[in-house]
């Protein structure tokens, strides 16, 4: 296990990091209340301010004081006492059973209640299900366990801390575990240079936006009733790009629930104003099921004149001659998709714990042809390391705390385009045979920092410079191009296995089918792509010569 971080107090001086770093970006989107959390917490005595981050930190509001004894902050009760003062934490609050629950152990529910020997087998679900009903009124833990002066603490700023943590990172899947990961060495960031003012939000009512729609959509993951949470999301679009983004994935989620849920006209509503990549397919999947095929057959003409990306081109090449056919109307000859090189091998069943792709790369790897099991890998690292200047310049947006994976703006239509000129650079190095330089270089120098792209935990020096060494610089320009074209959906679906043959310098994608499994429809677009560049690809389809008994 890695060492403790030497200083005690380490999560502390990361929270007040956090608070310093709010107060000097963003004083014009504070509410009073943000202000003076973070004037008076510097106030407090050093061992409430840890209790507070510790359980600030950890998840959940309550809190049981026999659980905070840390040698640092010592006695969590005298600790506690000038949070109490400043209305922070509340000590001894009532308590609902449910919470009860929440808070002790199984033994200890069953000591409070004198529960049978049968209540005693009893999971604790099913214990709170059979109790709940009995015992409906909230009370302090003193007055649901008597022999007990254990405090509980409940937490009153967890809210208010949520907003400042979602304004220091720019969203709430981060969480201050970055920090620590950081501090441990676990996590390194590339650092890059922005002002004083690089922020996430640029408004107050963009971290109101944020927060209501990360709450309609805990109320949608909660698997609340889809005609509850869709009032909740605002119907008119949002000004800003980022949270319009957010508003339409969401509605796209509901909408597709729906939809399973054989709800097909609310479905149909909310698909016809979302915005989400794939809503417009859905709509005409949904008008379909709803025997409404020669609407459906209008969308798809008009979606294939002008198609959101290729996946929705190569749908909509399977669905428009089944709508055609539906309606009388005559074939449209196209022309034929391009062949695919197959190959079958038939195998000895291998057995757990080697997969089909592991198997056929024993199979074929030797000396003079070794073969790597690299799928979405190989490809996004070499990207990512000739373009790391471009994925990493310091834009407006892009970068506005320590802690970034990759800009923030990594998904959204525009990433390209405002970074046009900087990838050109980086792309016309192969055109001039400095590219082997430069990835290497890269390699080397940022080698462990996170990255959108480069997969630290596959990619090596040996396999790295094979790569190098036998995919050709104008193969590895058109990879690069594609996934530029749409990074969301094309860093996946390369094939599984690369193959190399150092001695000709040249290499072949394989893509690996078991029994009984076919392409996906990104397998499919990489694969057409390759051939359609004359980039070696192939697939090979596995045959087992027995089953394991």
């Amino acid at each position: 296990m890695p060492a403790i971080p030497p200083h005690q107090f380490y999560y502390l001086e990361n929270f007040q990091r956090v608070l310093d770093w709010i107060a000097g970006r963003y004083s014009d989107l504070l509410s009073g209340e943000e202000r003076g959390f973070i004037a008076a917490f510097a106030t407090l005595p050093q061992s409430s301010r840890a209790l507070l981050t510790r359980m600030v930190m950890r998840k959940g509001e309550l809190f049981r004081a026999t659980r905070l004894y840390y040698d640092e902050i010592g006695c969590p009760d005298a600790a506690a006492k000038p949070l109490a003062d400043a209305g922070w934490i509340t000590c001894n609050p009532p308590l609902t059973i449910a919470q009860l629950f929440g808070l002790l152990r199984k033994d200890e529910i069953v000591a409070a209640f004198r529960l049978s020997a049968a209540g005693k087998l009893s999971k604790k679900s099913e214990l709170l299900e059979q109790l709940q009903h009995e015992f409906a009124e909230a009370r302090p833990l003193t007055q649901w366990v008597s022999d007990t002066d254990e405090l509980v603490y409940a937490v009153n700023v967890t809210s208010l801390c949520e907003r400042l943590r979602l304004m220091f990172f720019g969203n709430l899947h981060q969480d201050w575990s970055e920090f620590v990961l950081s501090d441990l060495g676990i996590y390194r960031y590339e650092q890059v240079e922005f002002s004083a003012s690089s922020r996430g939000f640029r408004s107050r009512q963009d971290i109101d936006d944020y927060l209501h729609l990360h709450r309609c959509r805990e109320r949608f993951d909660a698997g609340e009733p889809l005609d509850d949470i869709v009032p909740a999301v605002p119907a008119v679009p949002y000004q800003n790009a980022w949270l319009e983004g957010r508003r339409n994935k969401l509605l796209y989620r509901i909408a597709y629930q729906y939809e399973r849920c054989g709800e097909l006209p609310a479905a149909l509503e909310l698909y016809r104003h979302c915005r989400y990549p794939g809503a417009r397919l859905r709509t005409i999947r949904v008008l379909e099921k709803s025997d409404q095929e020669a609407a459906a057959f209008t969308l798809s003409e008009q979606a294939l004149q002008s198609p959101e990306n290729e996946a929705e081109q190569q749908a909509l090449l399977r669905i428009l001659p089944r709508l055609r056919r539906k309606l009388g109307h005559a074939k449209v000859l196209r022309l034929p998709a391009p062949a695919i090189e197959e190959q079958t091998l038939t195998l000895p069943y291998p057995g757990l714990p080697l997969s089909v792709e592991q198997v056929v790369q024993l199979h074929l790897s030797g000396d003079d042809q070794p073969v790597f099991y690299v799928e979405n890998t190989l490809i996004n690292s070499l990207f990512g390391l000739l373009c790391w200047p471009a994925i990493f310049a310091a834009l407006p947006g892009a970068f506005f705390h320590p802690f970034h994976h990759g800009p923030a703006d990594l998904h959204h239509p525009d990433f390209f385009h405002q970074r046009r000129d900087l990838f050109a650079a980086c792309l016309a190095q192969l055109d001039d045979d400095s590219y082997r330089q430069t990835i290497v270089q890269t390699f080397h120098a940022k080698a462990g920092i996170q990255s959108p792209f480069v997969f630290w935990g596959v990619l090596d020096e040996a396999l790295l410079m094979l790569a190098l060494k036998c995919i050709p610089a104008v193969h590895l320009k058109k990879y690069f191009e594609r996934i530029l074209r749409d990074i969301p959906a094309n860093r996946s679906g390369l094939p599984d296995l690369i193959q190399f043959w150092p001695q000709d310098k040249r290499y072949r994608l394989l893509e690996v089918k078991g029994p009984g499994d076919r392409l996906q429809d990104n397998q499919m677009r990489w694969i057409n792509y390759c051939i359609e560049h004359q980039m070696p690809v192939a697939v090979t389809y596995v045959q087992w010569l027995e089953r394991a008994a």
